[in-house]
């Protein structure tokens, strides 16, 4: 036996041409290669096989039925070779000489065009005729010195030649001997034999036909050129035979018919014989109204088995090769068209079809070869009919049934281009609703399965025709014949019909794989009956009066063995049963090959006649359905294969994908579809050749590829439903809400135009509204939404119970696939409503955003079985974490990890737009309305729509603790900046402020008035103080907000720090456990004071404060009151602050002051605990001290800071500038507001009430939003202070210690005191500062004007208008002047 080839690479470049030729005659052992050693016949058996093709019985009267079915593997062998030269070539065009770069570049053939084309063109004469030296020299002195290499090169292709024309020798005698000793070969009657002779004779058609698109001429030349320079000029031996061969094969058709006509009127009976089965698959009215494919009697559709056409059944399962022999038969054998009855069915199958194809995805053009080759045979035949009319009378029919066909064939091409796409389509459509039906049926009732299962491989077998077809023409441009212009054909991309076939024939895949054992079951209880009917057949006197020879006798003997030894199935056991029927199959076909072979004595014909007298079904026919029936146990999968795979789809996967894409979200697709297209995959590497190594890796790659471009789109239109649920036009429009100027809008235009004949006003705006979507007119939009929630569960259902797609070593699970998809495009979509086109979304609309996009994935969630709100969550906590909380966590956050995106751009927005406002939006911070509003919008939107409470709010359950934190971190690091730039202040002008605190003390004008101009870039500095005032006022907002939340969301949580605040020991320095749990509390505007803890934190984290610069604080901030930006500064009354922000200096002031006592005094403390010799009481006892005199410390330095701003102030007034004065004492009565350290009793001797009570009156008089009523009202309680108490940052509640504190909750209107302590008006006290100022603070509630009844009125330092004596309020009792009347 011949060694067999692995790699055409590997062939030895010694390889002489003797030994090549000598492969040529070595029988069925040279196919080795082609046949693999599964299918190579054995050693023992070779020579009898070579016998048998050489011509020679044996001992056997039958036929070789092996070598048949070999030599059709080899042809499959033969075209996968020459396919992968094709390749390689890059597909050149041998017929019209077109060869591409990289044809030349392939390393094949010599790259040098000019010699090898004029070699090719010149076939077949002999390259020492062409005189090539004057063609190209230069190519040819190349050709001598690198022979040997392209010998290498091309010996492998030539080797291919010669098996071509040994298949097409062995194959020519195997197709005579077969036509020549075959008694019948009837579909009805001999269909195994005549299947197995048809599949040869196609095969070695297709070999022929596909040979022309190898470039054979030109191989044979250039070969037989450099052997000649190689072997002294010798030409190979095998030249002129393969010249010769390829010669005669110039047309293939051409030889082809020459070859083949021998054959002709056994090809012409085989096509009659299976034209009725033809003409039965092309109506479709007829399959459906008599249910050829119907499980149920379509007439009585009560009866559940329908056996109305049990062969037909058979029959159209093998329809597809029934096309493929007419479509083949006629071209090369067109003398069979003059049949009378042959023109209708080669009309029938030429019309729906365009192309024939030879292998894979290669084709030939169906009606120009039709046209070429077939049409001047019939033509001739017409020409000799016509001249013998005279002379015999067949030779008028036989005119006439030649014009009949000379005119089909001209007429049918243009027939085919515009009416095969409507019958496929027509046939596509029937095929979808009777599987369909199928699927419902089987599913069920899966026992009637088993009895049909004939009719579901039938209608597989149909399906799979016409998917393969759709997928064959698309993109065909045919050439008419008699313009010769390309006409596409229209073969509609977006087809849903695909779709739904190839769903059908997986569902009914699975349900034969699910009911296999039924199966299974069915075949072997059928059998096993058969075996009896055989039997009885073989003692009935005809067969008995046969006289059977002992060979005959023995196989029959050995049919009836097989089947009565099969095992009898038992309950649910039969797939363990391990029953292999292949050597009764092998029996059967020994039997079938004797009988039917002429040169046997008993024949097919005489054990029907012997059988069928007994009017039940004949020996042969009870054979061939055991046979049938046979493959249903052990080769199952096999048949399933056969009729339902579709592997041929690799070679059109790129049409495949764009299919796909138009059908698969179109209006008639279905979700579950994709599983078929998915499923379609598993094949594709069962195309790949053992001939060929590398294609089973390009062939897999491909397929993987194509896997994963179908699930892309399988999770791009799963992400398009969920984006159109969640876009304006989905839910979105059942969730609209009128915003308040909307509805006000809305309401007034409505009340214009109300008149009696005006149903519903239209707004001018033009917004819709709530309800719209109930209106008539919108009905579609509804239905679109409700389609588009129904596709979305579908296609999740779908997903989450598909099973996982294999392709090789890949695993594909759709299930994680959707997963990854949903939350994927979740935090796409997070990241995308973050900004508007303009800019930052709305913390509100992004949360509501969220929500309904939320929503729709818990819609989903309820068809999946996996969680995906856990992965929401996790998304969410990545995109908000940006490192440890600071109060609550202790580790590091890894270097590596980058996340929190989405919170880096919502926290950078507000520190850069609202607190540095970079845009110049004109950011102002309103304490009457706890937001920041802004003169112009920031973004899309103003200030205010993003930074009150409510906005905040939203901010906090979007982004959590960490957002908070990171927001909180941002700020300060921004605030601790800009205390930086105050600590510079105070070094580069330590000198200055020094001399400007020694004048205030000595009450120097000139000097004072003199240090303080040369303070440097002291307006520089307010800008920086007002900007950190801003971030305290934001931070102490956002603090609120998460206060709020945590109430909401954790009350007990919010209760429990509440309760640990109140009862934390006040001391200094502050343990690490209390530090942290303040930070905590302070995060969530608990801590009393919000504002000095979180400066005092900032400069802890900074080390700031730790200069004895720090001391000249007070001057500093009391040299503010010198800066010309005061002449610009003026008082808003609707938002309580000023229009430069500079009420949030004063914010800034008074925690700046106290973060630095606070700091200062911890330092102190450290510094003597370092020096103490351990005394723990003592310890304690300076803690508790150093508490009280931090408070003591703050308290004097804003009292001396008030003291000296209030000198420079009145000092500085005259009538000539005065424009300053009004703003400044109203932002110190603020900053007494602000400050929990600084009482109004500190305020009242330098600043006297009777001028902030007659500021506030203009002011208020003034404002258009109080009226006149309000302002004259007799009540406290009716005073502007009600307007102002709004403004306040909180509202004072008592205490029993001597701190103040913020109140939790704002209440939101004024309380004065009762006055019932009118008779303490005047009372002496003779206490403490920190007594008198306690009470004085148990009596204060909020607003600027908020003098109660019984405060207290003494004061350690005296007064700056001079007044020693009682308080001065009872004077202004009586006044009418103001706005307030006190009793």
């Amino acid at each position: 036996m011949a060694k067999s080839r692995t790699h055409f690479s590997s062939q030895d470049s010694s390889l002489s041409p003797t030994s090549v030729r000598s492969r040529e005659w070595e029988g069925p052992a040279r196919w080795t290669e082609y046949l693999g050693p599964e299918v190579t016949p054995k050693s023992s058996r070779s020579a009898g096989l070579d016998a048998h093709v050489q011509g020679s019985v044996g001992s056997h009267k039958g036929l070789n039925m092996q070598w048949v079915v070999q030599l059709t593997e080899v042809a499959k062998g033969l075209m996968a070779k020459m396919y992968r030269l094709n390749q390689i070539l890059d597909y050149p065009d041998p017929v019209g000489l077109g060869f591409s770069e990289a044809f030349w570049t392939a390393c094949v053939f010599p790259n040098h065009p000019r010699l090898c084309v004029l070699l090719s063109k010149k076939f077949p004469e002999h390259f020492s005729k062409l005189q090539l030296e004057r063609v190209d020299k230069i190519a040819l002195d190349s050709l001598h010195d690198n022979a040997e290499l392209h010998l290498q090169n091309l010996e492998p292709w030539i080797q291919l030649l010669l098996d071509l024309m040994a298949f097409r020798e062995q194959a020519l005698r195997l197709i005579l001997d077969l036509s020549s000793t075959v008694i019948t070969l009837l579909p009805h009657q001999n269909s195994l034999i005549l299947h197995a002779f048809m599949d040869l004779f196609c095969s070695f058609v297709r070999v022929n036909l596909f040979s022309e698109k190898m470039p054979r001429k030109m191989m044979l030349q250039v070969y037989n050129l450099l052997h000649a320079m190689s072997r002294d000029d010798r030409d190979c031996d095998f030249y002129h035979r393969l010249v010769q061969f390829i010669d005669s094969y110039d047309p293939p058709l051409k030889g082809l018919q020459e070859d083949l006509n021998f054959v002709s009127p056994r090809i012409g009976e085989v096509l009659e014989a299976v034209g009725p089965v033809i003409f039965l698959s092309t109506d479709t009215r007829k399959l459906r109204n008599e249910g050829f494919l119907s499980p149920y009697h379509p007439r009585y559709p009560d009866i559940l088995t329908n056996s109305a056409h049990p062969m037909r059944a058979q029959d159209l399962a093998n329809v597809t090769s029934y096309r493929e022999w007419v479509l083949f038969g006629y071209l090369v054998c067109p003398d069979e068209l003059l049949r009378v009855t042959s023109i209708d069915i080669a009309l029938v199958v030429l019309k729906e079809n365009l192309v024939l194809t030879l292998f894979r995805d290669e084709y030939i053009l169906l009606h120009e070869d039709y046209q070429l080759y077939v049409l001047p045979r019939i033509l001739e035949s017409k020409k000799m009919a016509k001249s013998g009319r005279t002379k015999q009378k067949e030779a008028d029919l036989e005119y006439s049934v030649a014009k009949q066909v000379e005119k089909m064939i001209s007429e049918v091409h243009e027939q085919a281009l515009f009416s095969c796409d409507a019958i496929h389509r027509e046939r596509r459509t029937l095929l979808k609703q009777e599987i369909g039906r199928m699927v419902l049926f089987f599913t069920d009732q899966p026992s009637l399965l088993a009895p049909n299962i004939q009719m579901v491989f039938s209608a597989l077998a149909f399906a799979q025709y016409e998917v393969i077809w759709y997928f064959q023409h698309v993109g065909i441009a045919s050439s008419k014949s008699k313009t010769g212009r390309m006409v596409p054909v229209d073969i509609d991309p977006s087809d849903p019909t695909i779709g739904f076939l190839l769903d059908g024939m997986n569902c009914l895949c699975c349900l034969v794989r699910k009911y296999i054992a039924a199966i299974r079951g069915y075949a072997l209880s059928y059998l096993s009956s058969c075996a009896g009917r055989i039997r009885f057949l073989l003692g009935t006197p005809g067969m008995v009066a046969l006289d059977l020879d002992s060979t005959l006798k023995g196989l029959f003997q050995k049919i009836v063995q097989h089947l009565e030894n099969i095992p009898k199935p038992q309950g649910e056991h039969v797939s363990a049963l391990a029953c292999d029927l292949s050597e009764f199959r092998k029996d059967w076909l020994s039997i079938l090959m004797i009988v039917t072979s002429s040169r046997s004595s008993i024949n097919i014909r005489h054990l029907e006649k012997a059988t069928v007298s007994t009017g039940k079904e004949g020996l042969l026919s009870e054979g061939n359905a055991a046979y049938n029936w046979s493959r249903c146990v052990d080769e199952l999968e096999s048949q399933l294969s056969k009729h339902g795979s579709l592997k041929k789809l690799y070679f059109y996967h790129q049409h495949l994908t764009v299919v796909f894409r138009n059908t698969m979200f179109g209006p008639e697709g279905r979700p579950q579809h994709c599983c078929a297209w998915l499923g379609v995959a598993s094949s594709f590497p069962e195309c790949a050749s053992p001939i060929v190594p590398e294609e089973v890796t390009k062939i897999g790659r491909d397929a993987v590829l194509y896997v994963e471009s179908l699930i892309e789109s399988i999770v791009g239109g799963l992400e398009g439903l969920i984006n159109i649920l969640d876009s304006e036009g989905g839910f979105g429009a059942l969730e609209i809400q009128l915003l308040p100027d909307q509805a006000a809008s809305y309401m007034n235009y409505a009340s214009r135009v109300a008149m009696p004949s005006t149903k519903s006003p239209k707004v001018a705006g033009s917004f819709p509204l709530p309800g719209h979507e109930s209106h008539p007119e919108n009905n579609s939009s509804i239905k679109m939404l409700e389609a588009a929630m129904q596709r979305l569960t579908n296609l999740c259902s779908v997903l989450n119970d598909m099973e996982p797609i294999c392709v090789l070593n890949h695993v594909f699970v759709l299930r994680e696939y959707m997963r990854e998809c949903i939350l994927g495009n979740f935090r796409r979509r997070l990241l995308a409503v973050l900004k508007t086109d303009n800019d930052l979304q709305r913390p509100s609309i992004l949360e509501s955003l969220l929500r309904r996009h939320i929503s729709i994935i818990h819609l989903a969630e309820q068809h999946i079985s996996m969680d995906l709100t856990q992965g929401i969550r996790e998304i969410l906590l990545t995109e908000a974490f940006s490192g440890p909380v600071t109060s609550l966590h202790l580790f590091e956050k890894p270097v590596e990890q980058h996340t929190g995106s989405a919170t880096e751009v919502v926290c950078n927005w507000y520190i850069e737009s609202i607190i540095k406002d970079i845009s110049g939006a004109g950011i102002l911070f309103a304490p009457m309305h706890k937001c920041f509003k802004s003169s112009r919008p920031v973004g899309g939107y103003f200030a205010d729509s993003v930074t009150d409470l409510r906005e905040l709010k939203a901010f906090v359950r979007i982004f959590g603790g960490y957002g908070v934190d990171r927001l909180d971190r941002m700020l300060k690091e921004h605030t601790a900046a800009l205390l930086n730039c105050i600590d510079t202040s105070l070094r580069s002008n330590r000198e200055v402020l020094e001399t400007v605190a020694g004048s205030l003390h000595s009450g120097d004008r000139i000097e004072r008035e003199a240090s303080m101009k040369q303070i440097v870039d002291l307006d520089t500095v307010i800008g920086f103080c007002v900007q950190a005032g801003l971030a305290l006022a934001f931070d102490g907002l956002l603090a609120e907000a998460a206060g709020s939340v945590l109430e909401e969301g954790a009350p007990l949580i919010h209760s429990l720090l509440a309760g640990m605040v109140k009862h934390i020991p006040e001391e200094l320095p502050e343990k690490r456990e209390i530090r942290r749990i303040k930070g905590v509390a302070n995060g969530v505007g608990i801590v009393k004071d919000h504002d000095s803890h979180w400066v005092k934190l900032i400069l802890e984290e900074v080390g700031g404060a730790n200069d004895g610069s720090w001391s000249l604080l007070p001057y500093l901030f009391a040299s503010f009151m010198t800066s010309n930006i005061w002449n610009t500064t003026a008082f808003n009354v609707d938002t309580g602050g000023f229009n430069n922000n500079i009420h949030c200096l004063a914010r800034c002031i008074d925690a700046v002051i106290a973060g630095s006592e606070f700091v200062r005094l911890e330092r102190e403390h450290h510094h003597r605990r370092s020096f103490s010799n351990g005394h723990a009481n003592q310890t304690m006892d300076s803690e508790i001290q150093n508490r009280l005199s931090a408070e003591v410390s703050i308290k004097s330095t804003m009292q001396l800071f008030v003291k000296f701003s209030a000198s420079v102030i009145l000092d500085s007034w005259g009538e000539a500038n005065r424009s300053h004065l009004v703003a400044q004492l109203i932002f110190l009565d603020q900053l007494s507001e602000i400050s929990p350290y600084l009482p109004r009793s500190s305020l009242e001797p330098h600043v006297p009430y009777a001028i902030l009570r007659s500021i506030y009156s203009q002011y208020y008089s003034n404002s258009p939003l109080t009226s006149q009523g309000l302002l004259l009202g007799a009540s406290p309680r009716l005073s502007p202070a009600i307007s102002l108490a709004h403004g306040s940052p909180a509202i004072r509640q008592p205490r029993g210690d001597s701190t103040p504190q913020y109140s939790g909750n704002d209440s939101g209107f004024f309380k004065a005191s009762s006055s019932h302590s009118q008779e303490h008006l005047y009372e002496n006290d003779s206490g403490s500062i920190r007594g008198a100022e306690n009470r004085h603070r148990n009596v204060r509630r909020s607003g600027p004007l908020d003098y109660s009844s019984s405060r207290k009125v003494k004061f350690v330092e005296g007064s700056a208008s001079g007044s020693s004596g009682p308080s001065p309020l009872p004077r202004f009792a009586v006044s009418r002047s103001g706005p307030l009347a006190y009793k």
